[in-house]
């Protein structure tokens, strides 16, 4: 059996230790904040089962790093906006990872700290997966 030098879950954790963490609780209060986008990092398949957080913006995972990156042919207009990016996955561990290299390239964002089946157990407004796209 192959041993890593370093296991995924410390991957996470070193990412969690040096990132903006926002708790489920103040994410729902900002919701309608036009100030802030929360960007789904779940891949299309997450988002038709569960549904999807209100006006969030859809980023697959592996395509972050292209997305914001203003030099890059796959730059996303809406990264280039002044506003608060706050990043999700399902659990918080691929939004964790993506924050951190976001910031490590100089792009400020933060992170769902517990994902997006924590903002459901907290009954946090979600759309219906007919209204994901």
């Amino acid at each position: 059996m192959l041993k890593l030098k370093t296991s995924a879950a410390a991957l996470v954790a070193n990412a969690r230790a040096r990132i903006e963490e926002v708790e489920t609780g103040d994410a729902i209060a900002m919701l309608d904040d036009p100030q802030v986008t929360f960007v789904d990092l779940r891949d299309v398949r997450e988002r038709q089962r569960s549904g999807s957080i209100p006006g969030s913006f859809h980023c697959p995972r592996g395509l972050a790093e292209f997305w914001v990156d203003p030099e890059s042919p796959y730059f996303k207009a809406i990264f280039g906006q002044d506003r608060t990016f706050i990043f999700h996955c399902a659990s918080g561990w691929r939004s964790a990872l993506t924050v951190a290299a976001l910031n490590d390239m100089g792009f400020p964002a933060a992170h769902l700290k517990d994902g997006f089946s924590d903002w459901a157990k907290h009954n946090g407004p979600i759309d219906s997966p007919a209204q994901t796209s």
